[in-house]
């Protein structure tokens, strides 16, 4: 059975890197690679058999941990193994908590690379060494959470393009739909997420987006 795996990042020696990496798999995967959310959207669109979605946190058009959260929304059932020099500890948590599959710091070597995509091709959670489990127990951050998981996928990419700064009309146009659905869609973002206004929506959103500093 061919093994697919996506590989996005928007530096071109570290796809150069991974796709070393990913190469000495056996099967042999196909590789498809792509260097921003948006090409990385339509990857996994035409590859919806794809096995692992390897992901970097700091591409164009991911805007913190929301492009994640669009993209696991929308693919629910892919595995995202996040590959990032951002290894703060709280980071970490929290894309797990979001149901990533694994997490790969881009210090570790194509061996442990290897095994941890491994270990995720196995059905497992591939972890960093040093990472130390465990939920900070923030009630207020575990709602919002909960909130977030009852947005349709469409609902999540117009909230992602909210915190973007976008008006509805320009997220109906980069929708291809009309300016009064995406006001539907912004009033039920509004109501499941329990706030009052577009800016509290981002707001709450930024709480669990914004990545720590690396």
């Amino acid at each position: 059975m061919e093994l697919t795996i996506i590989i996005a990042d928007d530096h071109p020696l570290f796809r150069g890197a991974l796709r070393q990496a990913v190469c000495g798999l056996e099967p042999t995967p196909a590789i498809v690679e792509a260097d921003d959310l948006d090409s990385a959207r339509r990857a996994v669109a035409e590859h919806s058999d794809a096995d692992i979605l390897l992901l970097d946190l700091a591409m164009p058009g991911m805007n913190g941990l929301t492009g994640l959260i669009s993209l696991r929304s929308e693919y629910p059932g892919l595995p995202v193994v996040i590959v990032s020099a951002n290894e703060d500890q709280a980071t970490i948590r929290r894309v797990f908590e979001l149901g990533v599959a694994g997490f790969i710091p881009k210090s570790s070597g194509i061996e442990d690379i290897r095994a941890a995509l491994t270990k995720v091709l196995e059905g497992g959670v591939a972890e960093p060494e040093d990472f130390v489990a465990g939920r900070d127990h923030d009630p207020e951050i575990e709602d919002l959470l909960q909130r977030l998981q009852t947005l349709t996928p469409q609902q999540t990419r117009v909230l992602g393009m909210l915190c973007e700064g976008l008006l509805n009309k320009q997220i109906a146009y980069e929708l291809g739909v009309s300016e009064a659905t995406i006001k539907a869609h912004v009033s039920a973002i509004l109501l499941k997420l329990n706030v009052d206004s577009r800016t509290q929506a981002v707001i709450q959103l930024s709480k669990i987006t914004q990545l720590q500093s690396a």
